[in-house]
Protein backbone atom coordinates (compact mmCIF):
# COMPACT_ATOMS: atom_id res chain seq x y z
CA UNK A 1 0.00 0.00 0.00
CA UNK A 2 1.36 3.40 -0.98
CA UNK A 3 1.63 6.21 1.55
CA UNK A 4 -1.21 8.08 -0.20
CA UNK A 5 -3.50 5.09 0.29
CA UNK A 6 -2.56 4.79 3.96
CA UNK A 7 -3.25 8.49 4.42
CA UNK A 8 -6.62 8.16 2.69
CA UNK A 9 -7.64 5.26 4.95
CA UNK A 10 -6.25 6.38 8.29
CA UNK A 11 -5.70 10.14 8.03
CA UNK A 12 -3.36 11.69 10.59
CA UNK A 13 -4.01 8.98 13.18
CA UNK A 14 -1.85 8.70 16.30
CA UNK A 15 0.83 6.12 15.44
CA UNK A 16 0.25 4.18 18.67
CA UNK A 17 -3.49 4.00 18.04
CA UNK A 18 -2.62 2.78 14.55
CA UNK A 19 -0.49 0.09 16.21
CA UNK A 20 -3.52 -1.19 18.10
CA UNK A 21 -5.57 -1.28 14.90
CA UNK A 22 -2.85 -3.31 13.19
CA UNK A 23 -2.94 -5.77 16.08
CA UNK A 24 -6.72 -6.11 15.73
CA UNK A 25 -7.33 -5.01 19.31
CA UNK A 26 -10.39 -2.96 18.45
CA UNK A 27 -11.89 -5.16 15.72
CA UNK A 28 -15.06 -5.78 17.71
CA UNK A 29 -15.53 -2.19 18.89
CA UNK A 30 -18.79 -0.93 17.42
CA UNK A 31 -19.21 2.22 19.51
CA UNK A 32 -16.24 4.59 19.75
CA UNK A 33 -15.81 7.84 21.67
CA UNK A 34 -12.94 10.27 21.21
CA UNK A 35 -12.96 12.42 24.35
CA UNK A 36 -11.15 15.60 23.40
CA UNK A 37 -11.38 14.79 19.70
CA UNK A 38 -10.31 18.09 18.15
CA UNK A 39 -11.11 17.92 14.45
CA UNK A 40 -11.19 14.11 14.57
CA UNK A 41 -7.76 13.09 13.35
CA UNK A 42 -8.08 9.73 15.12
CA UNK A 43 -11.57 8.95 13.87
CA UNK A 44 -11.34 8.59 10.07
CA UNK A 45 -10.67 4.85 10.10
CA UNK A 46 -13.48 4.18 12.56
CA UNK A 47 -15.90 6.27 10.49
CA UNK A 48 -14.95 4.30 7.38
CA UNK A 49 -15.26 0.98 9.22
CA UNK A 50 -18.96 1.60 9.91
CA UNK A 51 -18.63 2.05 13.67
CA UNK A 52 -20.87 4.44 15.55
CA UNK A 53 -18.40 7.21 16.26
CA UNK A 54 -18.83 10.01 18.80
CA UNK A 55 -16.62 12.90 19.80
CA UNK A 56 -16.58 15.76 22.26
CA UNK A 57 -14.30 18.77 22.50
CA UNK A 58 -14.33 22.20 24.12
CA UNK A 59 -13.47 23.90 20.83
CA UNK A 60 -16.63 24.82 18.86
CA UNK A 61 -14.68 25.36 15.63
CA UNK A 62 -13.09 21.90 15.85
CA UNK A 63 -16.50 20.26 16.36
CA UNK A 64 -17.93 22.20 13.41
CA UNK A 65 -15.12 20.93 11.19
CA UNK A 66 -15.64 17.37 12.41
CA UNK A 67 -19.38 17.51 11.75
CA UNK A 68 -18.71 18.61 8.18
CA UNK A 69 -16.12 15.86 7.64
CA UNK A 70 -18.41 13.18 9.12
CA UNK A 71 -21.46 14.26 7.13
CA UNK A 72 -20.37 12.10 4.16
CA UNK A 73 -20.92 8.93 6.19
CA UNK A 74 -24.60 7.92 5.96
CA UNK A 75 -24.56 5.88 9.18
CA UNK A 76 -23.50 8.91 11.24
CA UNK A 77 -25.69 11.73 12.52
CA UNK A 78 -23.11 14.50 13.00
CA UNK A 79 -25.44 16.75 15.00
CA UNK A 80 -26.08 13.99 17.54
CA UNK A 81 -22.68 12.32 17.55
CA UNK A 82 -20.36 15.31 17.92
CA UNK A 83 -20.80 17.92 20.61
CA UNK A 84 -19.11 20.71 22.53
CA UNK A 85 -18.48 19.44 26.06
CA UNK A 86 -15.71 19.15 28.65
CA UNK A 87 -14.21 15.69 29.10
CA UNK A 88 -15.00 15.76 32.82
CA UNK A 89 -18.72 16.10 32.03
CA UNK A 90 -19.33 13.70 29.17
CA UNK A 91 -22.97 13.86 28.00
CA UNK A 92 -23.44 10.09 27.72
CA UNK A 93 -25.02 7.28 29.70
CA UNK A 94 -22.91 4.91 31.77
CA UNK A 95 -21.29 2.02 29.88
CA UNK A 96 -22.06 3.34 26.39
CA UNK A 97 -18.83 2.67 24.49
CA UNK A 98 -16.64 -0.24 23.44
CA UNK A 99 -13.65 2.06 23.01
CA UNK A 100 -12.79 5.42 24.55
CA UNK A 101 -9.87 7.36 23.05
CA UNK A 102 -8.01 10.02 25.02
CA UNK A 103 -5.16 11.38 22.92
CA UNK A 104 -3.09 14.27 24.30
CA UNK A 105 -5.85 15.42 26.65
CA UNK A 106 -5.18 14.39 30.26
CA UNK A 107 -1.89 16.26 30.53
CA UNK A 108 -3.85 19.51 30.24
CA UNK A 109 -5.44 18.84 33.63
CA UNK A 110 -5.27 21.91 35.86
CA UNK A 111 -4.58 19.82 38.96
CA UNK A 112 -4.99 16.33 40.45
CA UNK A 113 -8.72 16.82 41.00
CA UNK A 114 -9.29 17.85 37.40
CA UNK A 115 -7.22 14.92 36.14
CA UNK A 116 -9.25 12.46 38.21
CA UNK A 117 -12.55 14.05 37.11
CA UNK A 118 -11.67 13.62 33.43
CA UNK A 119 -10.43 10.08 33.90
CA UNK A 120 -13.46 9.03 35.97
CA UNK A 121 -15.81 10.52 33.39
CA UNK A 122 -14.22 8.55 30.55
CA UNK A 123 -14.14 5.36 32.56
CA UNK A 124 -17.82 5.78 33.49
CA UNK A 125 -18.99 5.69 29.87
CA UNK A 126 -16.83 2.68 28.97
CA UNK A 127 -18.57 -0.71 28.80
CA UNK A 128 -17.26 -3.65 30.84
CA UNK A 129 -14.81 -5.41 28.56
CA UNK A 130 -14.25 -2.17 26.69
CA UNK A 131 -10.92 -0.56 25.85
CA UNK A 132 -9.39 2.72 26.99
CA UNK A 133 -6.64 4.08 24.76
CA UNK A 134 -4.71 6.96 26.29
CA UNK A 135 -1.70 9.00 25.22
CA UNK A 136 -0.45 11.58 27.69
CA UNK A 137 2.67 13.38 28.81
CA UNK A 138 4.71 11.80 31.58
CA UNK A 139 7.94 12.23 33.49
CA UNK A 140 9.11 8.73 32.61
CA UNK A 141 12.73 8.88 31.48
CA UNK A 142 13.05 12.64 32.01
CA UNK A 143 12.54 12.75 35.79
CA UNK A 144 15.66 14.83 36.40
CA UNK A 145 14.78 17.32 33.66
CA UNK A 146 11.29 18.39 34.78
CA UNK A 147 10.48 20.82 37.57
CA UNK A 148 7.46 20.37 39.83
CA UNK A 149 5.43 23.58 40.10
CA UNK A 150 2.50 22.30 42.16
CA UNK A 151 -0.91 20.62 41.80
CA UNK A 152 0.55 17.75 39.79
CA UNK A 153 1.90 20.12 37.14
CA UNK A 154 5.47 20.38 35.93
CA UNK A 155 7.63 22.64 33.80
CA UNK A 156 9.09 20.65 30.92
CA UNK A 157 12.47 21.23 29.28
CA UNK A 158 10.69 22.60 26.19
CA UNK A 159 9.21 25.37 28.34
CA UNK A 160 5.64 24.05 28.43
CA UNK A 161 3.62 23.25 31.55
CA UNK A 162 1.85 19.91 31.82
CA UNK A 163 0.21 17.60 34.32
CA UNK A 164 2.57 14.63 34.35
CA UNK A 165 2.12 11.01 35.36
CA UNK A 166 4.65 8.27 36.00
CA UNK A 167 4.55 4.50 35.65
CA UNK A 168 3.75 3.81 39.31
CA UNK A 169 0.80 6.19 39.11
CA UNK A 170 -0.58 4.58 35.94
CA UNK A 171 -0.27 1.08 37.40
CA UNK A 172 -2.06 2.22 40.55
CA UNK A 173 -4.82 3.95 38.58
CA UNK A 174 -5.33 0.85 36.45
CA UNK A 175 -5.89 -1.24 39.56
CA UNK A 176 -8.08 1.35 41.30
CA UNK A 177 -10.30 1.73 38.25
CA UNK A 178 -10.82 -2.00 38.03
CA UNK A 179 -8.98 -2.44 34.77
CA UNK A 180 -6.14 -4.46 33.32
CA UNK A 181 -3.22 -3.40 31.16
CA UNK A 182 -3.55 -5.18 27.83
CA UNK A 183 -0.28 -3.65 26.61
CA UNK A 184 2.86 -2.75 28.54
CA UNK A 185 3.13 0.96 29.35
CA UNK A 186 5.27 2.48 26.59
CA UNK A 187 6.98 5.86 26.58
CA UNK A 188 8.59 7.87 23.80
CA UNK A 189 11.32 10.30 24.84
CA UNK A 190 11.41 13.23 22.41
CA UNK A 191 15.05 14.39 22.60
CA UNK A 192 14.77 14.89 26.37
CA UNK A 193 12.36 17.79 25.81
CA UNK A 194 9.21 15.83 26.66
CA UNK A 195 7.98 12.26 27.11
CA UNK A 196 4.72 10.83 25.79
CA UNK A 197 3.32 7.65 27.29
CA UNK A 198 0.81 5.19 25.84
CA UNK A 199 -1.54 3.65 28.41
CA UNK A 200 -3.80 0.88 27.12
CA UNK A 201 -6.36 -0.51 29.58
CA UNK A 202 -9.27 -2.93 29.36
CA UNK A 203 -12.20 -2.53 31.73
CA UNK A 204 -12.92 -5.65 33.77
Amino acid sequence: MKSEQIQETFGDIDIYLFDQLLKGTYNECETVLDAGCGTGRNLLYFLKSGAQVYGVDRDPEAITQLKIAASVFPHINPEENFSIAPVEQLPFENESFDLVISSAVLHFAMNQEHFEAMLTSMWRVLKPGGYFFCRLASEIGIESLVRFIGNGRYMLPDGSERFLVNQEMLVRLTKNLGGQLHEPIKTTNVQNSRAMTTWCVRKS
